[in-house]
């Protein structure tokens, strides 16, 4: 991993120098088939007549942290539990429960990484791009997907990682991100983030960061102001992505050499 300096370097060039990847809907299509299920699976273990839909869950997404999502319908559906004594201990002993759960799934292979992911990361690491994660999932969630799909610690991959148990404030504020800035000792503008939805695009941006989207299952319809460009995923060379939005894609898939000229045309602008 690169050494960190003391202060945030602020050399006139503006070369992109990291990028920050979201972890949801962005590495993986983790939602469906592994939090929603998981979510499911722990109300049914702790007695609850809860099940959250398809539809039901994609309408949730707008709450960021599964905390606040089990809070958010605490409060619509049973209010009288949000003041039972004890609750926050409780939501907080379920929530465990969940990221057990959807550790179980994602390790036994249900939750594949999205096209390009691992080619990406491959390339940029070959090319001395530094990486990290801001997302607002929980650190043994991430990492667990990390763990089955590059068969190593998430720290071995990404020098710096912001997770949601780690911040008070979750997207689409920017605490993540100005985390794994400051810890990486970089300014917004010497790195790129990719982010999945309108929630994690305006986190991003709140933090200064020029940002592309890669539409996810329950993102896909959403609007991205502000983002540098907007594709159907990173592709393949042999399995083309689709260009969505803002500046174009030059070949069939995005690589470094892409990622640079969009942050370059970004910062042109």
């Amino acid at each position: 991993m690169s050494s960190l300096a003391a202060n945030p370097d602020k050399s006139t060039s503006r070369a992109l120098k990291a990028v920050i990847f979201d972890v949801d809907g962005t590495l993986a299509e983790t939602e469906r088939d592994g939090h929603r299920a998981a979510f499911n699976h722990t109300f049914a273990e702790f007695g609850l007549n809860w099940h959250w839909t398809d539809e039901e869950y994609r309408q949730l997404l707008a709450v960021a942290g599964g905390k606040e999502r089990i809070r958010q319908y605490a409060a619509s559906r049973d209010p009288e539990l949000l003041r039972q004594r004890g609750f926050d201990d409780w939501l907080a002993h379920v929530h465990r429960r969940k990221s057990e759960i959807y550790s179980y799934i994602v390790l036994a292979g249900d939750i594949p990484l999205r096209q390009g992911v691992r080619r990406l990361i491959q390339e940029l690491r070959d090319h001395g791009i530094r990486l990290a994660i801001a997302t607002t999932t929980a650190a043994s969630s991430a990492n667990s997907l990390i763990m089955h799909n590059f068969g190593c610690p998430m720290e071995s991959l990404f020098e710096a990682i912001g997770t949601g148990d780690q911040i008070q404030n979750k997207k689409p504020a920017p605490d993540v991100y100005a985390r794994v800035l400051q810890e990486m000792r970089l300014l917004p503008e010497d790195c790129l983030a990719i982010e999945d939805s309108q929630i994690g695009l305006s986190a991003a941006r709140a933090a200064g960061l020029p940002s592309v989207v890669t539409v996810s299952r329950y993102s896909a319809g959403e609007e991205f102001p502000g983002a540098l460009s907007i594709v159907s995923d990173l592709g393949e060379p042999d399995a083309p992505a689709s260009h969505l939005g803002g500046q174009p894609l030059s070949g069939n898939h995005v690589n470094l050499e892409q990622l640079e000229k969009w942050h370059a045309r970004g910062q042109a602008h």
